[in-house]
């Protein structure tokens, strides 16, 4: 650590190559080195570097927030960038947001001594290419992932040798809303769709569901173990993908030690940077492409929240109007924007109007279809007045009638 200037910008390699045993070595000599300010994605493990004892020593920008810092955000020592991740990359290869250091989380070298990002490439490999201090652990637990994450290891001005496991989400135990979104979902992805699924409850139930389909395809922001049993039961392939056929692309995952090892070598499996996976662009040179996406609330004219409750931020942009975005402008493609009518205190997720202060992750005009365990609205091409009444009837029934009461008084009074 003597390596990193006073008063950096350190970019922390993030998701499941977290490298938590640099991140602590970092915290214990963070009041030697004046004001550091942290750039991530959501990491895992323990965030140490929230301490507030570190306070007047390190700052963080989210670019995405995890559950680890969300309830230590301040808007001010902890805060929030919010940009769609495809364009996260530039911000380091222009210099809007300049980086001194990157601290990163490589598998041991191959034979020719390349290094690989393993399970995270997303915008790791652009702040590698944009740091003037390469700090990596290396560990034999990451795996060697191929595509555009291969970094030599003479580029590295440090290297630390750890034997620290990856992070592995806990399995899902499906609600049964989960499990009635899953089949409305699969209802809507045709067989040789490509997909984009990440992880979590909702995207496993929809891959539980997807079992008897034949040949689909993965272009995908981030993938889990859905998509892996997917894969190792011959239902997806890539056969009919037009770029990158026979090939998964992802730019991270984050899954099980089986999904680790499965994509360890594999030449069937791209990992590349998110400014490539989730450019729009790319994403519709496939045909059929289905985006699978959640949200915290939807109002009745479509508008998404995704990144907040109300003013609280809980998660980021990301990559959901990138893929929303793709989805749509590829033939014959569904982006579709999945969630349970109800939080777990009853209230509805459908709703007259966004909680004040919510972001809009997805505006109106590029939502096509809203899935909840009653049903899928289709709203593209629909007037606002269809909108709402397409929404409605997926809504809970309990707040059916309140929602119908509460979006013509919103409207009468505006």
């Amino acid at each position: 650590m003597n390596l990193i200037p006073s008063n950096s910008n350190i970019f922390v390699h993030g998701g499941a190559a977290t490298p938590n045993t640099l991140l602590k070595h970092l915290t214990e000599v963070a009041q030697e080195k004046g004001s550091l300010n942290l750039i991530h994605l959501h990491t895992e493990g323990p965030a140490l570097y929230k301490d507030p004892k570190l306070k007047p020593f390190i700052k963080v920008t989210n670019l995405f927030l995890g559950s680890n810092l969300r309830n230590s955000i301040d808007f001010n020592r902890i805060d929030y960038l919010p940009c769609f991740l495809s364009e996260i990359p530039d911000l380091f290869k222009s210099q809007t947001l300049k980086l001194d250091v990157a601290l990163l989380h490589v598998s041991p070298p191959d034979a020719f001594g390349y290094c690989s990002l393993g399970v995270s490439v997303d915008v790791a490999q652009a702040a590698a290419a944009s740091a003037k201090i390469l700090i990596a652990q290396v560990n034999p637990n990451m795996p060697w992932v191929h595509g555009d994450g291969l970094i030599h290891k003479d580029r590295f001005q440090a290297l630390i040798h750890t034997d620290e496991s990856l992070y592995e989400p806990k399995p899902h135990e499906f609600t049964p809303a989960q499990r009635e979104i899953g089949k409305h979902v699969s209802q809507l992805v045709e067989d040789r769709s490509t997909l984009q699924m990440g992880i979590g409850a909702i995207p496993d139930a929809v891959a539980k569901e997807l079992i008897h389909h034949k040949d689909l395809g993965l272009h995908t922001e981030m993938w889990s173990d859905g998509a892996l049993q997917l894969i190792e039961k011959g239902v997806i392939t890539n056969a009919f993908k037009k770029v990158h056929s026979g090939k998964t692309v992802s730019s991270f995952m984050i899954g099980s030690r089986r999904l680790y090892d499965h994509v360890n070598d594999n030449p069937s499996i791209l990992n590349l940077g998110a400014d490539y996976v989730n450019n729009p662009i790319n994403i519709a040179r496939n045909p059929k492409v289905v985006a699978i996406n959640s949200a915290v609330e939807v109002d009745l004219t479509g508008q998404v929240c995704a990144d907040s409750i109300g003013h609280r931020i809980i998660s980021g942009v990301g990559g959901q109007m990138d893929f929303i975005r793709g989805a749509s402008l590829s033939e014959g493609g569904k982006p579709i924007i999945a969630l349970t009518s109800t939080t777990s205190r009853g209230e509805s997720k459908i709703v007259a109007e966004l909680k004040p202060g919510a972001g809009v992750v997805t505006t109106r005009a590029h939502v096509h279809y809203v899935v909840t365990e009653y049903g899928s609205a289709q709203l593209h091409g629909k007037t606002l007045g269809k909108r709402a009444k397409a929404l409605i009837e997926i809504a809970h029934p309990k707040h059916r009638e309140s929602l119908e009461k509460d979006f013509w008084t919103v409207k009468n009074n505006t």
